[in-house]
């Protein structure tokens, strides 16, 4: 970085709110466009493109023709681990660019943009990139006159819609296995936060991914989310998002081509603290750490911490004592480590659900207000709630702030019934000393991802994904090529075998 400030950076940031189809900007097809404003102080950052039916239709055809002429498809997997690999350095190249658009458009800490957002996004690129041409095909073991291949192909058009808690990342997981299999992507972002993906489809562009194959389309969800979603001639959906919408996407391919729908959905992950874990206050530490991370503003944010009778208020007062250093600041100050919410809308539901866990009797430990009204932009305090009962609001629905409830179990069958009595799966995290007790509540939690005595320790070799309504995609690891391929049989008679 140069010697000016990111205020300074912010201001002359160049921003192009157009789409990007078949390798150049457009403004939409109809003209329209809606101003696209920062929650860091509500400044106005860009007219955005609002993409309709139109639009869609014609990413979506730009990327049918390259998917059909094979100029990415066709190629060699090494051939096309060589171009995801410059795409991956050219996103580090840009990291303090890409950075400020994540900072500007969602409100994140400008120091966790630079060190977790833009690099974990290269290194998923990269990542696939590398494991594209390691990846084998098999034979079955037929009889002696039979020879059966087995073979992943390249599914077509995928359409990506993701969310605006992690812009790049969430789009990086989808991304990195279909572009590396050999699809053509029409990537739609939330209204919410579009310039780093828009950025993204030009550097990969020059990388040497050919035109047409990665295009982005922004707008909002019922006009270019839901076109793309019904358009026949998109093969799959890649969507993460909540579970009201992941329904609409269910809907969606039944309505039109039956097309594959993967859902990463929503969470309201459990945190088991048992009595017998002998360092308190590290896992008070952790999950502070993990719960106002982002804001809050994580699927699998451990919002439901049940701790048993005997440890409570110790523990209660280990958390609360941690609030101090979540209190929200300047997002583009260097040393703020909780940001802003990610608009207005979203202000108003999480302050909503803190009217609603006072309603109902939980007692606001720490925090409970908003912060830094007079900046402009949308904070909200570190909140803890105690007393919980497990059917209030609070500890039943996904909040999406830094709202943690804290709940108590009297033993270990009752902590388990409390944790699975949720519609949700995303991750779970039991912390005991006991090896017994680890692996037995482990393997008793209904998530996709358990934690045991850590949060949210991740490496992309592991799926992420969920139970029940948390989801049925798991992104991440080889795993996520099942997505994004086809399982293709080509049986061979030998004769005189």
């Amino acid at each position: 970085m140069t010697d000016k400030t990111w205020h300074q950076r912010a201001a002359e940031l160049p921003l192009d709110g157009r789409a990007f189809i078949g390798g150049e900007r457009r403004a939409a097809l109809d003209g329209q466009s809606f101003d696209k404003h920062s929650p860091v102080d509500g400044r106005r950052l860009a007219a955005i493109a609002r993409g309709q039916a139109a639009d869609i239709d014609a990413a979506v055809a730009s990327a049918r023709r390259a998917f059909e002429d094979r100029r990415w498809a066709g190629k060699p997997p090494a051939a096309r681990k060589k171009v995801l690999l410059r795409f991956a350095d050219l996103i580090l190249a840009a990291r303090d660019e890409l950075a400020l658009f994540e900072t500007l458009d969602m409100g994140k800490p400008i120091q966790y943009s630079l060190a977790v957002d833009v690099p974990a996004t290269a290194r998923c690129i990269a990542w696939y990139a590398e494991a594209v041409d390691k990846v084998y095909d098999e034979i079955a073991p037929t009889a002696a006159n039979a020879l059966a291949l087995i073979q992943r192909e390249a599914m077509g058009v995928i359409g990506v819609i993701v969310p605006w808690n992690y812009p790049m990342i969430m789009a990086a997981w989808k991304l990195g296995p279909a572009l590396a299999a050999g699809n053509s992507v029409v990537l739609k972002p939330s209204e919410k936060s579009p310039l780093s993906a828009l950025r993204l489809a030009e550097l990969a562009l020059q990388a040497g991914l050919p035109e047409g194959v990665f295009n982005v389309v922004p707008g909002y969800g019922h006009e270019a989310g839901e076109a793309l979603a019904l358009h026949m001639e998109v093969d799959a959906i890649g969507f993460t998002g909540s579970t009201r919408t992941g329904r609409r996407m269910l809907d969606y391919a039944g309505r039109s081509n039956l097309k594959r729908v993967y859902n990463e959905l929503g969470g309201k992950s459990a945190f088991l603290v048992f009595p017998d874990f002998d360092d308190l206050a590290r896992a008070a530490k952790t999950v502070a750490g993990a719960m106002f991370f982002n804001q809050g503003e994580s699927c699998n944010a451990p919002s439901r911490v049940l701790v048993h009778e005997s440890i409570a208020e110790q523990f209660v007062e280990l958390v609360a004592a941690q609030a101090p250093r979540y209190q929200p600041g300047d997002p583009l100050d260097a040393q703020t480590v909780m940001g802003a919410i990610v608009d207005a809308t979203q202000l108003n539901t999480v302050m909503g659900y803190i009217e609603s866990g006072k309603a109902e009797g939980a007692r606001a430990v720490t925090g409970g207000r908003q912060a830094r009204a007079d900046s402009g932009g949308f904070y909200v305090e570190p909140t803890v709630f105690d007393g919980v009962a497990p059917q209030m609001k609070i500890a039943r629905e996904e909040i999406f702030g830094p709202v943690m409830s804290v709940l108590r179990f009297k033993d270990e069958a009752d902590a388990l019934a409390q944790a699975n009595a949720s519609p949700y799966g995303l991750a779970a995290s039991v912390w005991s000393s006991n090896l017994d007790r680890a692996h037995r509540v482990a393997r008793a939690l209904r998530a996709g991802t358990v934690h045991v005595n850590q949060y949210d320790e991740d490496d992309l070799t592991v799926p992420f994904g969920g139970y029940k309504q948390s989801g049925n995609g798991r992104d991440k690891s080889l795993h996520a090529f099942d997505k994004y391929t086809e399982l293709k049989t080509t049986w061979i008679r030998i004769n005189g075998a």
